[in-house]
């Protein structure tokens, strides 16, 4: 383990920085974290860390989207460090800064690096585990493959659930375009089509991160997201197990339903929470709400 560099303080303010919509909370963000590396494949998996060292809190651990890095979080990161938890939030590997995994190019190929790296930064501590869409689907199968390494696991907008189809959103291709502004048509055009919910969501912000993320993405070619992977990880896994999801979620519309039954087969389920005027990306477009549903769930009795 490394620790490539540390800054001690997050961007001054409350949390108003939460629901600002201001490009330069990127910037400010990755300047007040602590970074560290831990092994993975050829090169290091990349963590940034925010908040006390020394608390009684359990460390809470976000695990990003696909063809995403740890700016998914950007809007959650602030208020929830301010209730005085240490937050980590890595580049998955294939994504961000982190490198690719040894072997293999979806959700299954990335258990193992992220449990050294957890067995490496929080020892014997066990982590709160919350995983947004694929990086939900990444946090199940960690939970059952290492249940050691966590106290309770939240799923937000998770697929491998058997209830989502490839064919449910259609994105359009912006890689072979040369024009920038016809790129940046392509991302507006994604953006609306998958992750947000209401037009006036697309801010400066949601653009510059889902921008800056897209075109680091190595890891084409995923499949798991389409299958069950995520539900038969769930029967294994004894931990509590809560969901919080858009209520918008153009992956789920019109299977609400079947979203719950698929999820309810985690044996200590404790229940699906809905973020309403949210998308599928609803830690960003409603991060009030979604921020106080997260925490009513840390906080509770286990």
């Amino acid at each position: 383990m490394s620790a490539a560099s540390a800054s001690p303080s997050l961007p001054p303010s409350s949390a108003s920085f939460a629901v600002v919509d201001d490009v330069s909370l990127i910037s400010q963000l990755q300047a007040s974290a602590e970074r560290f590396e831990t092994p993975c494949g050829d090169g290091s998996l990349v963590w940034h860390a925010w908040g006390p060292k020394n608390t009684e809190l359990p460390p809470l651990v976000l695990l990003h989207g696909g063809s995403g890095s740890w700016t998914h979080w950007v809007r959650n990161i602030i208020p929830l460090v301010q209730t005085g938890r240490r937050v980590w939030v890595p580049d998955l590997p294939g994504f961000g800064d982190s490198a690719l995994p040894p072997e293999g190019r979806d959700a299954d190929a990335l258990v193992a690096p992220l449990a050294t790296g957890l067995q490496q930064l929080l020892g014997a501590v066990p982590c709160d585990l919350v995983g947004f869409s694929f990086g939900g689907m990444t946090a199940g199968l960690l939970a059952a493959a290492h249940p050691q390494l966590l106290r309770q696991l939240v799923i937000a907008g998770a697929p491998g659930l058997g209830v989502a189809s490839r064919r449910t959103v259609q994105l359009r291709g912006w890689r072979h375009l040369n024009d920038p502004a016809e790129v940046e048509a392509m991302h507006r055009y994604n953006l609306l089509a998958l992750m947000l919910h209401k037009p006036d969501a697309l801010t400066p912000l949601a653009l510059a991160v889902h921008a800056g993320n897209v075109g680091r993405d190595r890891m084409p070619g995923r499949r798991l997201a389409y299958t069950e992977a995520l539900k038969l990880a769930l029967m294994q896994i004894q931990q509590p197990v809560t969901a919080i999801y858009g209520l918008h979620d153009a992956l789920y519309e019109g299977k609400l339903d079947a979203l719950e039954e698929a999820l309810s087969v985690a044996p200590n389920f404790r229940g699906l929470q809905f973020i309403n005027g949210a998308g599928h990306w609803l830690q960003f477009e409603q991060p009030e709400r979604f921020d106080a549903a997260l925490l009513r769930l840390l906080d509770r009795e286990l």
